[in-house]
């Protein structure tokens, strides 16, 4: 289940990527898979390790094209140990909410980007989210959770406050916004009760089967009750100058 759009981003063969916050890996499989050079990077050992398991699962079963390169490393998102301008693309998915000091963060997804290079960030969105919140302190109130809302303008500000270029916003996972509700009201922990054990053989028919009722139906919603939003940003290309035009500088 894909928030972020890779086509948008051109990911492909020869782009360097990095997927800060990858959790799962879900987006690095799947930047792997289209043959780019892929760091799941995330602080947590554990997670990486799964991470790492299925790269080289998809290596051995011809998943991934021979050339692409992948690795995890484990790291703090607000001080990445790359220099400036390393990645092609990077993208943050479902993180910045969970991370108290978010403009630092932001600053260095900036930084390790290169002139000319894309940047997606996804974060909760506004409605989907505060639900949650009003139906369930534990939803978000623990070690690691979700620390701030977000306004779609309000974090396309901060971001783009860094130099980057605004491209475009979209909207993702409407039927996974009832799901949470769902849970939020009889417990967030409470995977077993009626209702959310059917609601989530439906997501996960949906996800493996892709019908296309609910593929329709997700694309109505998603502007209305899409659970993520996922902001576009390019940086700007660095212009050379003629030897010309740098001695009539000076």
């Amino acid at each position: 289940m894909l928030t972020v759009d890779f086509d948008r981003l051109g990911v492909r063969p020869g782009k360097r990527v990095i997927d800060v916050g990858c959790g799962a890996g879900r987006h690095s499989f799947e930047a792997y898979r289209r043959g780019a050079d892929i760091v799941a990077f995330d602080q947590s050992a554990s997670d990486l390790a799964d991470v790492d398991t299925m790269f080289k699962a998809m290596a051995e079963v011809g998943e991934a094209p021979a050339y692409a390169k992948a690795e995890t490393v484990c790291g703090d998102a607000l001080d990445l140990p790359y220099g400036d301008g390393e990645f092609d693309v990077v993208i943050a998915s479902e993180i910045l909410e969970h991370v108290p000091a978010d403009t630092q963060a932001i600053a260095e997804l900036v930084r390790v980007l290169k002139p000319g290079g894309a940047l997606a960030v996804t974060v909760p969105r506004w409605l989907p989210e505060r639900i949650c919140w009003a139906l369930s302190d534990q939803y978000h109130a623990n070690e690691g959770g979700h620390v701030r809302i977000y306004r779609a303008d309000e974090l396309r500000d901060k971001i783009t406050a860094r130099g980057v270029r605004f491209i475009r916003s979209t909207h993702a996972h409407a039927l996974h916004s009832p799901y949470w509700w769902l849970k939020c009201a009889v417990g967030v922990e409470n995977n077993d009760h009626p209702l959310v054990a059917q609601y989530h053989r439906m997501l996960v028919w949906d996800m493996m089967s892709a019908p296309a009722l609910t593929r329709v139906t997700e694309r109505l919603l998603d502007p209305l009750i899409g659970k993520s939003v996922a902001l576009y940003f390019a940086k700007p290309s660095v212009r050379s100058t003629t030897p010309e035009v740098r001695r009539a500088g000076r």
